[in-house]
């Protein structure tokens, strides 16, 4: 029987130099713990609202047998982007240079702590309530990933963009 994947989520502020050599850091920390580690650019993710469904929506994919990913933190990033192309879901990950990034971490709670832990010493620490919330600096970045069009947003309103945004994900497994 399966043991309870428990779930856990940091934020915070991270200078990446050189990315293959920090993802790799990453997935050391992730192999060495036997915990899955997905980061994602939390300027692109519309609200805790939208970051808690993505990874919901991912979790019950694999459970069901139903993922497109092996990765359950690749699944977790196609799902946070809408898509249902791999390759695409990558434009909501971390990039050189400055990040306000999200980390989601899967795992037994005995993994998870020390993973966590490792990560705290890469981050500057910051509130995911603060980071992940949607504001109007992370508008032009999410409008474009999310290809949300004036009209849309004309139609709902501007203060339902993250709703926008959460319909995508729900619409990530039947959109080419």
């Amino acid at each position: 029987m399966e043991m309870q994947r428990e779930i856990q989520v940091i934020c915070g502020a991270v200078g990446i130099p050189n990315l293959p050599v920090f993802l790799k850091i990453i997935n050391t920390t992730a192999s060495e713990n036997k915990v899955t580690i997905q980061g994602l650019n939390a300027d692109l993710i519309a609200g805790e609202r939208h970051l808690h469904f993505a990874v919901g929506k991912a979790l019950r994919a694999v459970a069901a047998g139903r993922n497109v990913a092996k990765d359950p933190g690749i699944e977790i990033m196609r799902y946070a982007a809408g898509e249902r192309q791999i390759e695409r879901s990558f434009s909501i990950g971390l990039h050189e240079e400055e990040n306000n990034a999200v980390f989601v971490l899967l795992g037994k709670m005995d993994n998870l702590l020390p993973a966590f832990s490792e990560l705290q010493n890469l981050i500057e620490e910051k509130p995911c309530s603060e980071l992940l919330a949607y504001s109007s600096a992370k508008r032009k970045g999410i409008l474009s990933l999310f290809k949300i069009t004036d009209a849309e947003i004309e139609a709902s309103g501007e203060e339902h963009i993250p709703e926008l945004v959460i319909e995508r994900v729900a619409l990530a497994d039947f959109l080419k």
